[in-house]
Parts: C-alpha cells; structure tokens; sequence
C-alpha cells in the first residue's frame, strides 16, 4: 500500500528542500466544484502528487478544492495534465506566485475539511451557483476610479495591513467567518452599488460575493485570480498599480512585495516595516511585524517574556507549553486583548 502521510520531521524535510538543485514554482488554486467522495479523491490525489515531489497544503472538501503548492518546474506538466484531466478543471487557472524563491513548502499535507474555506454560513437555501461577475485587472483599475464604486477586502486585518488596494474598506477580523456578516453589515444601504470584492487568490471573495447577492445586493463583482493575477496582469500590460504594498501569502514567504511602499508599522518599535513573522518561542508563536533591528534586540520573539523563555532548558520550555492551546495567536492592533505568555515565571 502506498504511504499517504509524510513520516519525517520538519526539521529534516526543511535541511532537504535547502539541498534541491531544481527550481520550483510556488502555485494556488481552487474550484468550487463538488467532489462526490473527498476521502477517496484526497488519497488518490495524494499519490499521484508524492510521486511529483509536490509540497504545500491542499484542503478538500465536498464543495471542492483548496490548495497552496510548490511543484518542481521539470514536474509541472505532468501535475497541470493530471489536474485537468479532471471533469469540471480543464483549464482551471493556477496562480504562479509574484515573488517567489521556490521555498514556501517543504512538505505535502492534504486534508479533507467540511469545507474549502470556513465561512459560518449556516443558511441550507446558500448556494455557490448564484455568484458576483467577475472582473479584470484593466476592468477594476476602471470600476476603482469611479468614487461610487465600493471596493472591499475580504482578507485578515494582518493581511490588509501590510497591503491593500486604493480606497479598500477593511472588515476588522481574524477570520472569514467573522467577516462574512460584519461585510453585511458594514455595506447596509449601498445594495444597489457596485461592490468589488478581492482576497489573495480569489476563493474567499468568490464566496463573499456570492454571499451578498445571497442577501440582497445586486450589483457585486470580485476580482478574478485576486491579488495575485491582478498584479501580474497589470505589470504584463503596463497599468498601473491600484494595489500598494505586499500580498500577505499563507506559506514560509509570509508575504510577496507587490510595490516598493511600505504601509504598516513593526508592532515593537513603530518603525516602518511589513515584516511579518513567528515569534521563535514555540510556547507562543505569534505571528505579528518586526523590523531587523528589533529582530535583534528580541532574538526574533515578540517580547521579553518570550525571549527569556527560548534560553531556558529545552525540557522546560516543553513543560511550560504543555497542554496550552494557543488558538489563532495573531497580534491585531485594533483590539485589546491579553494573550497568555508562556515564559519563565
């Protein structure tokens, strides 16, 4: 029977991608195409992409598929035949990273989730049939000049921080979930506007929009391939950039720069920087942006506490995460909240 789940650690599987000679090209994807058995396709897909030295991480579910890859460039045709040979994926778009060093996966995960991407709709007569048109680079720069136009971003606030397009209202929130009605809210009394809706690659703001007609709006695009074929289209055909600063990604990168501006803060000493990282104490982990020189002053943590705690023992720094959950720990400079720290006491 063939392995399908990796048994080696992160540690080694990093130390091996280090080691490849070959170029690899970073790719997302989705569809939401209905998938009659996602146990069995996962399985199967998981075979044929070990055998391909794909690495990234792949969600599947009953309404499609979700996934963020890296493939070697002398594999990538076989991968794009195998995916299209599909029903429904023949020429489904695969977004090639913007700026990309081939290193933004070491490994290949592929889980079977409820969904493609958690959205808290509970609402059974919601369907992904009905969804907003989609628009292109050239046809957003148009649609975004006009100041009747609403333009939202259905990322992450961490992920707006960093980089968003002109006049782009922000929706607050660490999760899609959060945002979904927090967008209905936030868009009361503009149902008849146009509304274009954009995330990183465009599987979020798909389902936004499909949300909102859902609701009652009845004027809704979203940005086909999001952030990222956005900002190659545009350089390809020479328009300008709406889109200022980095692209938030969700691999090692933690980000590809998109234009030179830099827009946010680091969360330590105010400087400018866009820097996201993970604090290096494994008890705490919290991503949040830090500049070179606090990266030196904090030895790469996100505070004193936490850089005190990875030079204790290692036995002891287990001992004061164990049985600790962390949930999504993520700094939002927007809300007061108190994060427990694990660290020496």
């Amino acid at each position: 029977m063939a392995l399908l789940h990796n048994r080696v650690s992160n540690a080694e599987l990093k130390a091996l991608l280090m080691q490849e000679t070959c170029i690899r090209i970073t790719i997302s994807f989705y569809s939401y195409t209905p998938i009659q058995n996602p146990a069995e396709f996962r399985d199967e897909l998981y075979k044929h992409l070990s055998q391909w030295q794909v690495f990234g991480r792949i969600y599947v579910a009953k309404e499609g598929i979700n996934a963020q890859i890296s493939v070697p460039e002398h594999n990538l045709e076989n991968f794009r035949n195998y995916l299209y040979s599909f029903p429904g994926w023949d020429g489904l778009r695969l977004n090639q990273a913007v700026d990309d060093d081939g290193k933004s996966f070491w490994v290949l995960k592929i889980k079977v989730r409820d969904k493609i991407v958690a959205d808290g709709i509970t609402d059974p007569d919601f369907t992904m049939e009905k969804k907003g048109s989609y628009v292109d680079a050239a046809s957003l720069n148009q649609l975004i000049s006009d100041p009747e136009t609403v333009i939202v971003d259905m990322r992450n606030h961490y992920e707006y921080e960093v980089g968003h397009f002109e006049r782009a209202i922000e929706i607050p929130s660490d999760t899609f979930r959060e945002q979904l009605p927090m967008a209905k809210e936030m868009l009361k009394g503009k149902e008849d506007k146009p509304i274009i809706m954009y995330c990183t690659g465009g599987i979020r703001c798909e389902k936004a929009s499909a949300y909102l007609l859902h609701n009652g709006f009845t004027n809704v695009f979203h940005l086909e391939g999001g952030i990222i074929k956005y900002a190659q289209d545009a350089k390809a055909q020479g328009l300008e950039l709406k889109f200022h600063g980095k692209n938030f990604v969700f691999d090692n990168r933690l980000g590809e720069r998109i234009t030179d501006e830099v827009l946010a803060l680091c969360h330590q000493c105010g400087q400018p920087c866009d820097t996201h990282v993970n604090c290096h104490n494994e008890g705490c982990h919290l991503l949040f942006i830090q500049c070179n020189q606090c990266a030196q002053t904090y030895q790469g943590c996100c505070s004193d506490a936490c850089k005190n705690t990875i030079h204790l023992p290692l036995d002891r720094q287990k001992e004061l995460r164990t049985g600790v959950d962390m949930g999504r720990n993520i700094f939002n400079k927007s809300k007061v909240r108190i994060r427990p720290r694990l660290s020496e006491r």
